[in-house]
């Protein structure tokens, strides 16, 4: 397709990416039918406040749609909301709908998203939409428990959150220390000391087999009684509908550095797993940044423009007082140091090694331009020894 075609885009996926892929493609020319598809009733809105400011009652529901309903209609879409796609046919360009609609496309965005994993037994919170997040917040505050099953950052959120309401919580995790795969097992036992102080009773090495009435079971078979349980044992790629495409399906669609599962067709978001070429390697990635960059990104070269998306992943978590940033790859880092003030205080910068290159930073309590020279670094490979020099640098 080229900036002045006129033929027919679609986009699967009524979120941050596919709002993201519609605003691109006109305003970089396309004029031709624009369908979004998506399978929630309402206009694609924000998620992050949803384990945030939604949760603890600091923002009305009103605030989290992305765009007003003026500027959507501005964009001249066939939107299609609460309409579920279940399959493609590649050969033929099109998509079927539940209800039995097929809707042709010249061109394909995916940007469906992921779906939180369950747990047997008595069905649980989960925590991915507006009314998850709404039904969760009734049940929350003084003389209520909670046991959160999992504590990555979506657990440890809504722990944060819970406690601050005055719910006693209990927060399950069966790795031995909480995110350690993700940003090392040190920062990983300060933010486990975080929950502490905050009296959430946190059990590591804590595996969860089944959810009961009035709470868990665990792997040992004892039970933690809860009013309310939530479980945040990560997500699934939502591909189930792309099944006998021919598109490669393998924890996400497969994509090119182009963002591009075939010709004519691109993912955008959480369901996309791409090859990154400023780390040389595929990542799904779920972030709400990279979810709007790389729907501009797929709008952009599905419309020709054929540029690798190799972003330097954003992600950030507010938990407790502590606003936590990061930037980069750090899954499976071979080395963290702390450039930056102390674990102790909460307050510092931590960089990751990857091999013999820099491969991630992240902070808590400092101002966001303190790390800019960090993500800079990273965005240009830089080798380890340089990202040193720098690090002695700041030490200075």
């Amino acid at each position: 397709m080229s900036p002045a075609s006129a033929g027919r885009v679609v986009i699967v996926g009524a979120s941050a990416a596919g709002l993201a892929a519609a605003e691109t493609l006109r305003r970089e020319g396309h004029t031709g039918p624009l369908t979004l598809i998506g399978d929630e009733p309402a206009a694609p809105y924000d998620r992050p406040p949803l384990s945030k400011e939604i949760l603890s009652g600091a923002w009305p529901a009103d605030r989290l749609p992305l765009r007003t309903e003026a500027t959507l209609d501005a964009l001249g879409l066939d939107a299609r909301y609460g309409r579920e796609a279940i399959g493609v046919n590649v050969a033929a360009g099109t998509v079927l709908l539940a209800d039995g609609t097929e809707v042709p496309y010249d061109g394909l965005i995916v940007a469906t998203g992921v779906r939180p994993r369950r747990l047997p037994g008595t069905p649980a919170h989960v925590l991915r939409t507006l009314d998850d997040a709404l039904a969760l917040k009734d049940r929350l505050g003084p003389g209520r428990t909670l046991a959160v099953v999992g504590a990555g950052f979506l657990g440890a959120e809504a722990a944060s959150v819970a406690a601050g309401l005055g719910t006693q919580v209990t927060l399950l995790e069966p790795a031995p220390v909480p995110l350690a795969h993700a940003v090392g097992e040190d920062v990983g036992r300060m933010l486990a000391q975080v929950h502490l102080d905050h009296g959430v009773d946190l059990r590591t090495g804590t595996g969860v087999s089944e959810v009961v009435p009035g709470g868990v079971r665990l792997d040992d078979g004892s039970v933690v009684e809860a009013d309310t349980v939530l479980v945040a044992v990560g997500s699934r790629p939502n591909t189930e509908w792309l099944t006998g495409s021919g598109l490669t399906l393998e924890d996400g669609l497969v994509c090119d550095e182009f963002c591009a599962a075939a010709p004519g067709v691109y993912g955008a978001g959480d369901v996309a797993r791409w090859h990154n070429p400023i780390f040389d390697t595929s990542m799904r990635i779920e972030h709400r940044t990279n979810a709007a960059e790389q729907g501009m990104a797929a709008a952009r070269n599905l419309l020709g423009a054929q540029r690798p998306f190799a972003p330097v992943p954003y992600f950030w978590s507010d938990q407790y007082d502590m606003k936590i940033r990061a930037y980069g790859y750090l899954r499976g880092h071979d080395e963290l140091r702390i450039a930056e003030g102390s674990l102790e205080e909460r307050k510092f910068t931590a960089v990751y090694r990857t091999g013999d290159r820099l491969t991630g930073v992240l902070a808590v309590g400092v101002p966001p331009r303190s790390i800019r020279p960090w993500q800079q670094a990273i965005a240009a490979r830089s080798p380890w020894h340089q990202a040193t020099s720098l690090l002695e640098g700041t030490a200075a």
